[in-house]
């Protein structure tokens, strides 16, 4: 929906526009832990899904050129928290050349090819829980969530080849280089990707070293994804290997090999899925520390924009892991859903998305 549309003064060819769009999305869930102590080890709850509202911003400079800009505000429909920590960011953006923009982008951690969390399944269901953790699954690869302070470039559209470039002075948080007496820190991520029309090839490279030198501080890793579609059957693969050093020492605190298998079935307005993944033990560590995840989901359009659905999701953990449903225990759910080594989580959804 246009809110607005304005010709500058002097220049009747530009014009700008702000586009609102995002989506309304909220479970009702039974969580419960097994191999645990803990008394009791199941809840309900509502809980919210990742709702947003977007502002989108565009104006023609002409010659092809456009000034572009989001505003994503995030919004629990359960509790009412709002915050702007979404994709934000403002750049230029030409058919020629690409999109230049500056301020908070998804990088890396997503790139996973489920589709399971796309319209009314659960989005703690995503193969994100193991695929952007290590370390037992106590360290969240970029954060498991939108990199600060990037300056990220992304090329046209080459015949099906694109490329993602994008720089973070500080991807964890605030710059604080000046006066600190440590070192300067940055991340970097690469990801090119080839798509035809029922197929896709991508991978993706991360590499931090944060401002501040500490245990964990210091991250590799590279992630290899792709999917294949027969009419509405889509099955992807995503591999992952991630390391984790202290940046201090420099010792190896992680070495996981992670792997998802994503599958999709559309018929009508039915919609199926299912992922399996599996995080390998860490290298790094001794003892078991893998696990092992099953996510189902159905969803039920009953629009474009509606639809509803169930999900069923649970890792098993080895004795020294602690991987959780995807922010389970955070903004998404409820800080008793934390997870303790060796404890298994199980979930069941039933939720409802609304898209504008």
């Amino acid at each position: 929906m246009i809110l607005a549309g304005l010709a500058l003064p002097g220049a009747a060819l530009a014009q700008s526009s702000v586009t609102l769009g995002g989506y309304l999305k909220g479970s009702v869930e039974h969580l419960r832990l097994s191999q645990t102590a803990k008394s009791p080890a199941s809840e309900w709850r509502v809980t919210d899904d990742s709702s947003r509202i977007i502002f989108a911003v565009a104006e023609d400079l002409g010659g092809g050129l456009q000034a572009v800009g989001q505003v994503d505000m995030r919004f629990t429909v359960d509790s009412g928290a709002l915050s702007a920590a979404g994709n934000n960011f403002v750049g230029l953006r030409s058919k020629s050349w690409g999109a230049l923009t500056i301020g908070r982008h998804d990088l890396h951690y997503d790139r996973n090819v489920s589709e399971i969390s796309s319209k009314a399944g659960s989005y703690k269901a995503t193969n994100i829980s193991l695929l952007a953790y290590a370390g037992g699954g106590g360290t969240a690869i970029t954060g498991a969530t939108r990199t600060a302070n990037d300056v990220k470039w992304d090329s046209p559209n080459w015949g099906g080849f694109t490329v993602t470039a994008a720089i973070s002075s500080n991807a964890p948080g605030a710059e604080a280089d000046i006066g600190s007496g440590t070192r300067k820190g940055r991340a970097w991520n690469l990801n090119p990707a080839y798509a035809a029309s029922n197929w896709q090839v991508g991978y993706s490279h991360w590499d931090q070293k944060a401002d501040v030198a500490a245990a964990g501080s210091d991250q590799r890793a590279d992630r290899l994804y792709g999917y294949y579609v027969w009419g509405g059957l889509k099955v992807g693969l995503a591999w992952d290997k991630s390391k984790i050093r202290n940046g201090l020492t420099g010792a190896e605190s992680s070495n996981r090999t992670a792997w998802s298998i994503p599958v999709r079935y559309a018929t009508g307005s039915h919609n199926f899925y299912a992922d399996y993944s599996r995080a390998r033990d860490d290298r790094a560590i001794a003892g078991a520390d893998g696990a092992k995840m099953w996510a189902f989901a159905y969803a039920y359009d009953l629009s474009k924009r509606t639809s509803v659905g169930a999900t069923y999701a649970r890792i098993r953990n080895d004795a020294g892991a602690a991987y959780n449903l995807y922010n389970s225990a955070g903004a998404q759910g409820s800080p008793s859903g934390a997870v303790a080594a060796g404890e298994d989580p199980r979930l069941i959804a039933v939720t409802i998305k609304h898209a504008f």
